[in-house]
């Protein structure tokens, strides 16, 4: 029986990594004859990759890790002026090793005549890896982890740009963008689109889109129906394969792992009544200055709610974020720790998945990374939005205006913009409130997210449609 082989390049983030490799997991446990190799690259920061790649292919039989060469990373300051811009700089230098190393897969397997490659499947950011497929021959398609709004933000892109090639401005005017009904602010779009290095790599990467052979995207149908539509409906752009929820339901590696404290946080979550806890998590990369943590603080306090607060406090000159602060009471207002004894539990690192998924919590004020939206809606967990950077603003607009399935507390965040107490302690009521429209909506899509997996449901059905096209 003649194998097909997959080559995935994923983006240097663990959760971009772990998106990957689960989409892989569900490909090689749909099909047999499919192969699977992972592309690994590494940014200096990201020391506990080594650890994850290996537990996980321990298990996989037909999922292979490659890590590619390391490489001297972009300047560190370039990490300030524009995060995209050091990701776009650091896998353009990645770029020689990727094309020496599908080359010589692509020229092994010819030479086995028992395994054949059928794709080159790369991540958002690593969209000029789709050069090598061309000059190989060999389809390319990209493996977006964000959304079918996200989507259509790419795609309008080149179009904007060739109308007005400028940065966006605040003052411009609300967007027609596909794929949404309502118009968009500019307020909500990634940050980096009003700075002219991160809107320049924005629009590169968005000029390859049409490029490819197909866009896999990690959402369903039915969550974002008039997006899908309508660019189905669309000769001009690639198919698009709806293959989400794609979730890592034991967690996201952490180095900032300890079981102990995560017993101690599931013990305290058990003790607690049903739907009884508002849940604060911000992401790895979510931290507060200090005048911010005692806004939170009061906001707490005054919503009256037991609460599960997973906190990073941002020190002075940007320096790396000290993580648990649950014992230093010097950062919250005085006698906050003694007023809510027994009522809450502020920790450093969280279990996400975890204490999303316990009985104990009714609702999670978040930065609304998309990973953590799908989990929010498998497990039914209504969210009140707090977006911090990248496409969280974007997310949160489409949580809130374009589906219903959110609690607006902010859309756009502004760089020391204080987000006050009574603003907080009005989003901790609304998506605490059991009998909201909201929960019962997130409840209802939480059943639909499952079905969508399940044989006949619109994402098994969109995955077959790809497999079936690599043999």
């Amino acid at each position: 029986m003649e194998k097909a082989e997959l080559i995935f390049v994923p983006s240097p983030g663990i959760g971009h990594l772990v998106a990957t490799l689960e989409f892989a997991k569900r490909l090689v446990d749909r099909d047999d004859r499919i192969l699977i190799t992972v592309l690994v690259m590494k940014l200096p920061f990201t020391t506990f990759v080594d650890a994850y790649t290996k537990s996980f292919t321990a298990s996989q039989s037909r999922i292979q890790v490659i890590d590619l060469p390391e490489v001297e990373p972009p300047s560190s300051e370039l990490l300030n002026e524009s995060i995209e811009y050091y990701i776009t700089l650091f896998i353009d230098s990645q770029l020689p090793h990727v094309r020496n190393i599908v080359s010589d897969i692509v020229s092994s397997r010819s030479s086995s005549g028992s395994v054949r490659v059928t794709g080159l499947v790369v991540d958002f950011f690593c969209l000029p890896m789709i050069d090598v497929a061309s000059e190989l021959r060999l389809p390319s398609y990209i493996f977006l982890t964000s959304n079918a709004g996200f989507l259509g933000l790419m795609l309008y892109l080149p179009t904007r740009h060739d109308q007005i090639s400028t940065v966006f401005e605040p003052s411009d005017s609300e967007l027609s963008i596909p794929g949404f009904v309502n118009p968009v602010p500019v307020s909500v779009l990634p940050l980096a689109l009003i700075h002219k290095l991160g809107c320049s790599s924005y629009i590169k990467l968005a000029q390859r889109f049409k490029d490819v052979n197909g866009i896999i995207v990690n959402t369903f149908s039915e969550l974002e129906p008039y997006a899908v539509n309508s660019f189905s409906c669309s000769s001009l752009n690639p198919p698009v394969y709806t293959v989400g929820p794609v979730l890592e339901l034991k967690g996201q590696p952490n180095p900032d792992l300890d079981e102990d404290r995560c017993k101690k946080i599931l013990k305290w979550l058990d003790d607690q009544p049903e739907s009884s806890v508002a849940f604060l998590c911000f992401g790895s990369g979510g931290s507060f200055g200090p005048a911010q943590v005692k806004e939170i603080a009061t906001g707490l306090e005054q919503s009256e709610y037991k609460f599960l607060w997973s906190l990073r406090v941002s020190p002075p000159n940007n320096e790396v974020p000290v993580i648990d602060y649950s014992t230093n009471d010097d950062v919250f207002p005085e006698g906050f720790m003694e007023r809510i004894r027994g009522r809450g539990m502020i920790c450093g690192w969280a279990p996400q998945v975890e204490v999303l998924s316990h009985k104990a919590i009714g609702g999670f004020v978040s930065h609304c990374g998309w990973n953590s939206i799908l989990e929010s809606l498998w497990y039914g967990v209504p969210i009140a939005t707090w977006p911090q950077y990248a496409e969280q603003q974007l997310n949160a607009f489409r949580m809130v205006k374009e589906l219903g399935l959110a609690v607006e507390m902010k859309l756009d965040s502004k760089v020391g913009d204080l987000v006050m107490a009574e603003e907080i302690a009005r989003a901790v009521r609304c998506v605490m409130d059991g009998k909201s429209e909201v929960r019962k909506k997130v409840k209802e899509m939480s059943k639909i997210s499952r079905k969508s997996l399940m044989d006949g449901g619109s994402s098994f059905i969109s995955i077959r449609k790809f497999i079936d096209l690599n043999f």
